[in-house]
């Protein structure tokens, strides 16, 4: 009799039980699966795959499809091209099949290989599709090439069992396709690396001011018009704002027709992964009124913007049905074209100035009996969801769907950190956990100084996966509502696709793992180790990912004596060369191994080589000896999150930050002053203290109006003051760096203050005009 698909798998299972707790751990190092599997035990031997392997699976369409995916994977880079087996064959198959007693739960998957066989099984075809995906990293890292690997490779698997399922439901990334439109093609890749990863949701945002780019056929100036901008690209986006000059053509941008879109959803459907559109409103709509002005509260024909649109006050007219009926159309259309469960109608930044002017929209809040505009919004929204209900939808928008109310059923995606998450979670709201802070991949991942131009923010792979999408906040039922995570793609500052994949990946990489593994097997080395195969994947898939990560962070550290030494450390795994003597570092420099002693002002230069080349550009920091060094200092009020650093122990370590006031050496305080209290331990003679802060007017930075120097004895009685003003105006136009020093004369004090009063909001004259501003600084330096 010959062996059916049941008694493959028993022998499978046969062939791990003499497997001990001790060899699964020492094993697991050696096999880079990303994200890392759950349960993972290594037998002895290989599965070889070859030209003869036979693929087995059972009569269903969606298995098929799995089946077929993994061969057409294999076939470019092997050669191979796999036949289908009977289900009567046992040796030199590969089995996927539906595990009948549904044992395994959602989106489980259990991968068993030995030598003669490999099995696939789990409960539907999401469960297979990723463990076909373990499967591709189980062989040599070449069968990811997209072209034929000339060199002989034994297309070995280990003899393995894997258990796997994700921790979160939602595992997302986002595309930002209206600032810069990006074609079809790019689309599709950018899905098959989120296939890769196992993450399941695809975010679309397709809607925006500066640019329409779903084809509605009820409204074809929709793409006609609302698509297509004049073309600004060779000015800074914040400066693109002049609007076009008569006769001139708007012919920068694009949309996706309908099938264009029913061609890419039916794409990621065969990855497993749910495209959610995204319909911005009531705000980000200006693009529709240069084609449907009547749609607004003015009734303006606008242009397409071809930049940055701050503050965007124009928005939709909620006192007018005839919105009500476009937004009905559009959203009809939408949801035919996509079958996801969720359509996304942003509601982020409305800005209800226009609400407060017009007639229609405060009868509005008269007939229904509402408070104010934020009421308004709120009845918007709910009206939104009743009509998406009808449709069979559900809603889901930015976390200022909150205001006024939130909708009856909505589910909430937190963008300005967690605390929207936190209120809707406790609200009985379901939630998906996008915090700037740590999923905003537009945001820098390396040291500005060495990295394209991107928004601000500094995000790098390490902070990514440090994410928890659950907040400590929330109760074991409040975090049942915790859907997933989402990394988010904004390309204000993104044109090509080229560079929207450098910004998503490799960071794309830590949060599906931060998404999918148990938190308690989350390990920082353990992933970096890993991702030494996986940017091996990459390279042979040609994708353009970020190098930063490999830059040096050079950090001072007091040590137990009071001394104090230099720290190197970097992402990567490769060994850091570094010089403190001026010169530039070579592979032939020393190897760092231990912090470096320092007794006085320093400048360390590092960097990592691999084959003898420069990965990244020199990193350079020179630690400056004073007395307030690694002393302890106290803020009144903390810096943002977004440019936080080391907090007050960033005041006092040394460290100076460069020309560019994101490079995650600058303290950032955002509408406050800045009022630090340092204790330098003893009474000293002080001679000197100074500050550096930093200005540019177009990033709403500002110089504080005055600062503040306090000398104090150990009863914190002031001995001296000096009130120093900035000498450069508030209106000078690109970035100065002003340092403000005191003088005093041999004052002996223990305590020091300083106070940075800033001007809080920006100038009467600014583009920002009453909207809070910065100030930023980098270090209080005494002598």
């Amino acid at each position: 009799m010959k062996p059916s698909i049941q008694s493959i798998l028993l022998a499978l299972c046969l062939s791990f039980v003499f497997l001990s707790c001790s060899q699964q751990q020492s094993e697991q190092r050696n096999i880079n699966i990303i994200p890392k599997p759950v349960s993972f035990e290594k037998g002895n031997g290989n599965f070889i795959l070859d030209a003869e392997t036979k693929i087995i699976y059972p009569d269903d369409s969606s298995i098929k499809q799995v089946a077929d995916f993994f061969i057409s994977q294999i076939a470019i880079p092997t050669g191979f091209k796999l036949q289908v087996g009977s289900k009567h064959e046992s040796s030199n198959v590969i089995v996927f099949t539906i595990n009948e007693n549904k044992a395994l739960g959602k989106e489980e998957y259990q991968l068993t290989v030995n030598k003669e066989s490999i099995v696939v099984q789990a409960n539907d075809s999401k469960g297979l599709f990723y463990g076909m995906q373990t499967l591709l990293q189980l062989l040599p890292a070449e069968i990811f090439s997209p072209q034929k690997i000339a060199t002989e490779i034994k297309w070995d698997i280990p003899v393995c069992k894997i258990t796997d399922e994700p921790r979160f439901a939602w595992r997302g990334m986002h595309l930002d396709v209206s600032r810069h439109f990006f074609p079809k093609e790019f689309i599709k890749r950018y899905i098959d690396l989120i296939a890769m990863h196992k993450m399941n949701v695809f975010h679309w945002h397709l809607t925006d001011d500066n640019g329409w780019r779903i084809e509605i056929k009820k409204y074809p100036l929709l793409t006609d018009v609302s698509a297509w901008r004049v073309n600004r690209e060779d000015m800074p986006w914040r400066k693109a704002t002049t609007p076009p000059k008569p006769g001139e053509k708007a012919d920068l941008g694009g949309f996706y027709t309908q099938g264009d879109i029913r061609e890419i959803v039916q794409y990621a459907a065969d990855r497993q992964i749910e495209i959610i559109p995204e319909i911005e409103m009531p705000g980000h709509t200006s693009e529709v009124f240069a084609a449907y002005p009547e749609l607004s509260c003015t009734g303006k024909k606008l242009y397409v913007q071809p930049g940055s649109y701050w503050p965007n006050t124009d928005i939709f007219c909620a006192g007018n049905e005839e919105v009500f009926t476009f937004i009905e159309n559009v959203l009809d259309e939408v949801a035919e074209l996509f079958p996801s469960k969720y359509i996304h109608i942003g509601g982020d930044e409305a800005d209800k100035t226009k609400w407060g002017k017009c007639s229609k929209c405060q009868k509005r809040i008269n007939d229904e009996n509402l408070e104010d505009e934020n009421e308004l919004q709120s009845w918007f929204i709910k009206r939104i969801e009743k009509y998406l209900i009808s449709k069979n939808k559900r809603m889901i928008g930015w976390d200022e769907i909150l205001e006024g109310g939130l909708a009856p059923e909505a589910t909430v995606m937190s963008w300005r950190g967690v605390q929207g998450g936190i209120e809707a979670a406790r609200q009985g709201h379901d939630v998906v956990m996008s915090p700037g802070t740590h999923c905003y991949f537009d945001h820098y991942q390396a040291d500005p100084e060495f990295e394209p131009l991107a928004i601000g923010g500094f995000t790098t792979l390490k902070k990514v996966y440090s994410f928890d999408p659950i907040p400590t906040e929330l109760n074991t039922d409040q975090a049942k509502h915790v859907l997933g995570g989402q990394g988010n793609v904004w390309t204000e500052y993104i044109s090509t696709p080229e560079h929207a994949e450098y910004m998503a990946v490799p960071r794309m990489t830590a949060l599906a793992e931060v998404l999918w593994t148990p938190k308690k097997d989350l390990d920082w080395d353990c992933f970096r180790k890993r991702m030494l195969t996986q940017y091996k994947r990459f390279d042979l898939m040609d994708v353009n990912y970020s190098k930063g990560s490999w830059k040096v962070d050079i950090q001072p550290a007091q040590q137990n004596d009071g001394g104090f030494s230099i720290v190197l450390e970097s992402e990567q795994l490769e060994p850091i060369h570094y010089t403190v003597d001026g010169g530039d570092p070579s592979p032939e420099s020393p190897i760092y191994g231990k912090p470096i002693k320092i007794d006085k002002t320093t400048t360390v230069k590092a960097g990592i080589f691999v084959d003898g080349k420069l990965k990244e550009k020199i990193s350079e920091k020179t630690i400056s000896m004073h007395k307030a060094l690694g002393k302890k200092g106290v803020l009144k009020e903390n810096p943002s999150k977004r440019y936080f650093a080391k907090g007050a122990a960033s005041l006092t370590d040394g460290l100076t930050g460069s020309g560019n006031f994101r490079d995650g050496y600058w303290l950032g305080f955002k509408g406050k002053d800045m009022d630090l209290e340092i204790d330098l331990g003893e009474t000293i003679e002080i001679t000197s203290i100074s500050e550096k802060f930093f200005q540019r007017g177009a990033s709403w930075v500002f110089l504080p109006k005055e600062v503040v120097f306090t000398i104090l004895d150990n009863d914190k009685n002031i001995l001296s003051e000096k009130i120093l003003v900035p000498r450069a105006s508030l209106n000078h136009e690109g970035k100065i760096v002003e340092v403000f020093e005191a003088n005093f004369e041999k004052v002996k004090g223990r305590y020091v203050q300083v106070m940075a009063k800033s001007i809080k909001t920006c100038p009467a004259w600014h583009e920002g005009a009453g909207g809070e501003c910065w100030i930023f600084t980098d270090e209080v330096i005494v002598e």
